[in-house]
C-alpha cells in the first residue's frame, strides 16, 4: 500500500530537478525564498500563530544573504520562527542533539512566555501533557502524552535512531519522526513547528540538498483537519502507522506537485518577458503585462487602467491601443461599453 506512494512521491522529485534546471539562477533564489516563507508562514499558522509575512521575507532574505527590501523593519518576533527552519535546511547533515532541539525551542520562545503563560525554554517538560480543545468545562482530550519522567529516556531513543546512518528510505523516515516527536511532546509548547522543521531537515537530507523548493506545511494548512484527525487516530491507536504514512506520503506529493507548478509558471514568465525584449514599453505597461502574467482579476479595461496607473483614461487608452499595434494586447470579443482587453500568446 505504501510503496506505489512512495514511488510517485520519488517520480516527482525527479520531475521537480529537471523543472529546476530549467530555470536560471535569480528564478531559483526567488523559489527558494519564496518557499521558505511560505513554509515558515504555514508551520505557524498551522497551530493558530499568524507572521508578519513582510517580516519573514526580510528575515529570510538576510540569513540567505540576498539583496533585501525595508531593510530597517524590526523582525525580532519572527527571527526564532525563520532561524530554526534555516538552520533545519541549511544544516542538513549535521546530527539532531538535545542541545540542538533545545536551542529551536529558545528561539520560539525567547521572552520565555508563550501568550500569557510562562513556559519551561530550552528543556523538556516536567509536567504532563495533554492536546485538548473545547471551552472550559466542555474540553476534549485528544490526546495524553507520556509521563515527563519517561521524556528523557524516550528522546534519547528517539535521538539515538534520527542519527543513525543505517539504510532506511528517507522520506518514510520524515513521516515517522514527525509522528514519533508528537507522541513524547517532549516540550511544553511549540512541539508542532518543533516536528514540521525536523521533518523539513529529513526530507533535506532526502533530496540531498539544503536548498528548499517545496513546502510540507503549506500542504498541511490546506488540509490541516485531515492532518489533526490522522494525528490523533495514530496517537490513541495501535503501533500500525500506515494510515498516517499513507497521508503524509499524499500530502507530500501534493507539495512537490505544487512546487512544479509554481515552477511553471516562473518559467513562462520568464519566457513571456524574453519574447518581449527589444519591444519599448513604458513603465505603466510594464506593470499591467506583469498583473496579467501574474493572474489579473476579471476583465482588464479601459478604467481599470486608469485607476492602476493612476492616469486619465486618455492616457490608458493610449497605452492600450500601443500594445495592439504591438500586437502584445487583442481586444475581446465583446465590445461597446464593456471593451476588454487579454494578452494574445506571444510565441
Amino acid at each position: 500500500m505504501i510503496l506505489p506512494i512512495l514511488s510517485d512521491v520519488r517520480f516527482l522529485q525527479g520531475k521537480l530537478l529537471g523543472r529546476l534546471n530549467d530555470i536560471g539562477f535569480e528564478h531559483m533564489a526567488e523559489t527558494e525564498t519564496n518557499t521558505l516563507v511560505t513554509e515558515i508562514i504555514a508551520s505557524s499558522q498551522t497551530e493558530g500563530i499568524i507572521l508578519d509575512a513582510e517580516k519573514v521575507r526580510l528575515s529570510v532574505a538576510r540569513r540567505l544573504g540576498l539583496e533585501q527590501q525595508a531593510p530597517h523593519l524590526d523582525t525580532h518576533d519572527v527571527d526564532g520562527a525563520v532561524d530554526i527552519t534555516i538552520d533545519a535546511a541549511k544544516n542538513y547533515t549535521q546530527p539532531i542533539t538535545h542541545e540542538r532541539l533545545f536551542s529551536w525551542h529558545g528561539a520560539l520562545f525567547p521572552t520565555g512566555w508563550s501568550g500569557l503563560h510562562k513556559i519551561q525554554v530550552g528543556q523538556y517538560r516536567k509536567n504532563a501533557m495533554q492536546v485538548v480543545s473545547g471551552a472550559i468545562g466542555k474540553e476534549k482530550i485528544h490526546y495524553e502524552a507520556p509521563a515527563y519522567e519517561q521524556v528523557q529516556g524516550l528522546m534519547e531513543t528517539f535521538i539515538v535512531w534520527l542519527n543513525d546512518d543505517a539504510v532506511f528510505e528517507p522520506i518514510i523516515k520524515a513521516g515517522l519522526a514527525h509522528v514519533w516527536f508528537l507522541v513524547i511532546h517532549p516540550f511544553e509548547d511549540g512541539n508542532g513547528r518543533i516536528a514540521r522543521a525536523l521533518t523539513e531537515l529529513l526530507l533535506a537530507r532526502s533530496d540531498k540538498s539544503p536548498r528548499r523548493f517545496y513546502s510540507m506545511s503549506e500542504q498541511i494548512l490546506v488540509n490541516r483537519t485531515e492532518y489533526y484527525n490522522v494525528l490523533e487516530q495514530t496517537q490513541k491507536g495501535t503501533t500500525d502507522i500506515t494510515a498516517w504514512l499513507t497521508w503524509f506520503l499524499g500530502t507530500l506529493g501534493k507539495a512537490i506537485e505544487q512546487s512544479i507548478n509554481s515552477i511553471d509558471d516562473v518559467i513562462e514568465r520568464a519566457k513571456f518577458w524574453h519574447n518581449l525584449e527589444g519591444i519599448t514599453l513604458n513603465v505603466r505597461q510594464k506593470t499591467i503585462l506583469g498583473k496579467l502574467k501574474n493572474g489579473f482579476k476579471g476583465k482588464l479595461t479601459t478604467s481599470k487602467w486608469a485607476k492602476i496607473c493612476k492616469v486619465s483614461s486618455d492616457t490608458a487608452l493610449r497605452d492600450i491601443k500601443d500594445l495592439l499595434d504591438k500586437g502584445i494586447l487583442e481586444q475581446d470579443a465583446s465590445g461597446g461599453r464593456s471593451t476588454s482587453y487579454s494578452l494574445r500568446n506571444i510565441k
